[in-house]
C-alpha cells in the first residue's frame, strides 16, 4: 500500500508541476505580448501562414458541412411544415457551434501539428539554445508571434467556414430541393441575432484559438529533442486540442445559451 500511495503521489506531483510550467509558460507569453506585436510583421507572417494555407480545407470542409445540415434540416422540418426554416437552421447551427467547432478541430489537426513540429524541430536542433546564447529571447521571438497568429487567424477561418457553409446550405436548399429563396433568406435574417449567435460564435473561436495555439506552442516547446519526442507532442497536440475544444465548447454554451 504504500509504494501504491508513493507512486500515486509521484505521479500527481508531476502533473502538477506540468500544470505549474504550463501556466509559467503562457504568462511569459502574454507578458512578452506586447513587445512582440510592436514587430507586427512577424505576426503577420504567421496569421498568413497559420491562415492562409488553412483556408483550402477550411472552405470544403465548410461547404460539406452546409451541404449536409441543408439536407438533414430539410428531412426534418418538412414534417412539421416548417421547410422555409431551413435557412435558419443552418445559419444557427454554423455561427452558433459547428462554424467555431469544426473549424478549431481542423486548425488543430492543420495549423497545430504543423506549430509543435516546427518548434520541437527547432528545439531539437538546438536553435532556441543557440537563440538564447545570443540573448535573443526565444519566447518573444518565436513563441509569442505564433501565439497571436493563432489567435487572430482562428476567427477569421471560422467566420469563412460559416460563410461558405451557409452558401453551401443554399446550393441545396434552393436550387436542388427548391425553397423559396426569399424565405430562405428572411427567415435566417429574422431569426439570427447578431450579439446573441454571431457574437457568442466569435467568443467561441477566440476562446478555441487561444487554446489551440497554446497546446501546440507547448507540447513543441516542451517536447523531447528527439524525433520520437517530436512525434509524440505532434500526436499530443491533436488529442489534447481536440478534448480541449469539445470540452470548452459545451461550457461556453452552457453559460452563453442556457438564459
Amino acid at each position: 500500500m504504500m509504494a501504491l500511495a508513493t507512486r500515486i503521489g509521484a505521479g500527481v506531483r508531476l502533473k502538477l508541476a506540468d500544470v505549474g510550467a504550463s501556466t509559467r509558460l503562457f504568462f511569459g507569453l502574454l507578458a512578452r505580448s506586447p513587445k512582440a506585436l510592436a514587430r507586427f510583421v512577424l505576426v503577420r507572417e504567421q496569421v498568413f501562414y497559420l491562415g492562409n494555407r488553412s483556408l483550402s480545407i477550411i472552405g470544403v470542409s465548410g461547404l460539406f458541412v452546409g451541404f449536409v445540415l441543408a439536407l438533414q434540416g430539410y428531412y426534418t422540418l418538412q414534417r412539421y411544415g416548417s421547410a422555409e426554416a431551413v435557412g435558419l437552421l443552418v445559419a444557427l447551427s454554423l455561427v452558433r457551434e459547428l462554424g467555431p467547432v469544426v473549424t478549431a478541430l481542423l486548425f488543430a489537426g492543420r495549423a497545430g501539428t504543423s506549430l509543435t513540429a516546427e518548434i520541437g524541430l527547432m528545439k531539437a536542433g538546438e536553435q532556441l539554445t543557440a537563440m538564447e546564447m545570443m540573448a535573443v529571447d526565444p519566447l518573444q521571438r518565436v513563441l509569442a508571434p505564433r501565439f497571436w497568429g493563432g489567435v487572430i487567424a482562428m476567427p477569421l477561418l471560422a467566420a469563412v467556414f460559416s460563410a461558405v457553409g451557409i452558401m453551401g446550405g443554399w446550393l441545396v436548399a434552393v436550387p436542388l430541393i427548391g425553397i423559396d429563396a426569399g424565405a430562405f433568406w428572411s427567415q435566417m435574417q429574422g431569426g439570427v441575432d447578431v450579439f446573441a449567435d454571431v457574437g457568442n460564435g466569435v467568443v467561441k473561436s477566440l476562446v478555441f484559438g487561444v487554446t489551440v495555439t497554446f497546446v501546440a506552442l507547448l507540447q513543441g516547446y516542451t517536447c523531447k529533442p528527439t524525433p520520437e519526442g517530436v512525434s509524440a507532442a505532434t500526436t499530443r497536440t491533436v488529442v489534447l486540442s481536440s478534448l480541449a475544444v469539445l470540452a470548452l465548447d459545451f461550457m461556453l454554451t452552457a453559460m452563453m445559451f442556457s438564459i
